[in-house]
This record gives C-alpha cells, structure tokens and sequence, in this order.
C-alpha cells in the first residue's frame, strides 16, 4: 500500500575499528532480509564503533563505507541509512547518510556531540536539520545524544514530519533514559519514532543492551526486538492511522513558535 512505510532495524554488535568486519557483517546481515522494506536502518558509526578515534577511521564522502551503502542501496532497492566517521574540509563529522537506491544521497551531521565521551574534541557539531521526503512520508533522521533535546526535534508547523529517526550507540547504564525519550518524542510530537541502538560491548568496554524500539503517535512501542541479542525486524508503519490521529488531536495547532538560535 502507497500509504504504507517498510522499515527495517538491523540491531547488531561492532566490530571496534574494524571497517572491513563490520561491512563484511551487514552485507550478511543486508542479504537476510528477504521481505520488501523501504529503509534499512544502520547504527551509530556502524563501520567503526563509537570511537574518538576520528583522524585514523574517517573516510571522504567518495570513500569505501559511503560506496558500499550506494553498492547495497541499489542492490536491495530501497534506502541504507546510518552515520559514520567523515572527513570533510580539515574536520571530522559524525554523519548520517541517507542512500537512495538510484545513488543519490542525504546527510545529517550530528548537532549534540556527547561531552561525557569528548566527542565535541574530536568532531565537529552539525548545524543544520533535515526533512527528508521519500515515498509520501516525511522523515527527521537524528543520532544518539540528539535524543536529548526536544527543542531539535520539535514537529512544527515550518518543520513537520512523520518519522522521528535515530540512531545510536546509548548505553545500558543509561537505558532507561532512551526508552522513556524515545516515547517523549513520539508522544509529543504526534508522530512515529523508529530507535535504532547498538548491542555488545566496545572497545572501551561500555555495554549496550540494544533496546531499539518503534513506538506510534501513541506513545506504545510496536515492535518485538529482544534485548541483549542482534535482531533484525521488519515494521510497517500506518500513515492513513496517523492521520487520523493528528486529526483527532490537533495539539500541534496550540504549539509555541520559537526560533533556534545555532
């Protein structure tokens, strides 16, 4: 169905700094879905882990990671998306890419660095959104720390969209943050939030339990992924449903206007 949206969470472990095992990895992985899916969501720095390692794992936007996401695109027919360690212009970026399957391609650049790990001495803050229109829906991707700031994310009527994405490498110590955030989003922001986490530990032996989640304008979680294990699932996602929601409740109407200030 048109008003429909496939989206495919590869939950998985990292190989840490290891480019050639993690692509080597999900390229099996990428080959096991075997239903029709519209985007297939990747972690956080999924070739490499979330490391601060930037000078020795960055690669161009011409580079081998961002080449094989356009090799899988088309081969599956339908979106790569996840972020990864670029380099661009003497500084290195935490940068989503978003790989249509003809080869063209979006980006976010990470705004909220996570000072916890110095990122923000290592890479350099995004300063801008973006909306990404694809197959009649409208879609935010974000990553990780983002989650933390609901002003980023806001849907208004300038910025709106219907799929809040992340993607992420949060922690178990901190779980039970991103599991509450991600339903503040959804919740707030009347819209589906798809999370997409890390599992395993990394190379500085920091556990992530996964816990990626799919939660509806409802605040419920739709979706069936384990904790603890690599998990791939297939979710359909309802816009007729949605709506009708928004319709029903039309709160974003009573929204504040404000203007982020970078």
């Amino acid at each position: 169905m048109p008003d429909n949206l496939k989206i495919t969470l590869i939950q998985s472990f990292l190989h840490w700094e290891d480019k050639q095992a993690n692509v080597s990895m999900f390229d099996d992985k990428i080959a096991a879905v075997k239903e029709g899916t519209d985007i297939i969501i990747l972690p956080e720095m999924f070739s490499t882990g979330f490391t601060m390692n930037a000078k020795a794992m960055a690669e161009p936007m011409n580079g081998p990671a961002v080449e094989w996401m356009k090799k899988k695109a088309l081969e599956k027919n339908c979106v790569i998306t996840g972020s990864m360690i670029i380099s661009e212009n003497g500084a290195f970026y935490n940068r989503l890419i978003w790989m249509n399957p003809d080869g063209s391609f979006l980006s976010y650049d990470k705004r909220h660095l996570f000072r916890l790990a110095h990122e923000e001495q290592s890479y350099a803050s995004g300063k801008n959104k973006i909306v990404i229109e694809y197959k009649g829906w409208k879609i935010l991707p974000l990553i990780c720390f983002d989650l933390r700031f609901p002003v980023w994310s806001r849907r208004t009527k300038s910025s709106d969209y219907d799929l809040l994405l992340y993607v992420a490498n949060w922690p178990e110590r901190r779980i039970n943050a991103w599991n509450q955030l991600l339903i503040a989003r959804a919740i707030e922001n009347q819209c589906y939030v798809a999370g997409l986490n890390r599992v395993g530990n990394d190379g500085n032996d920091i556990y992530h339990s996964g816990e990626s989640a799919v939660i509806n304008c409802k605040g419920e979680n739709i979706s069936g992924i384990p904790v603890h294990e690599e998990y791939t699932e297939t979710i359909t996602l309802n816009k007729p449903e949605l709506n009708d929601f928004r319709k029903q409740l039309p709160f974003i109407e009573d929204g504040d206007d404000f203007t982020i200030k970078l």
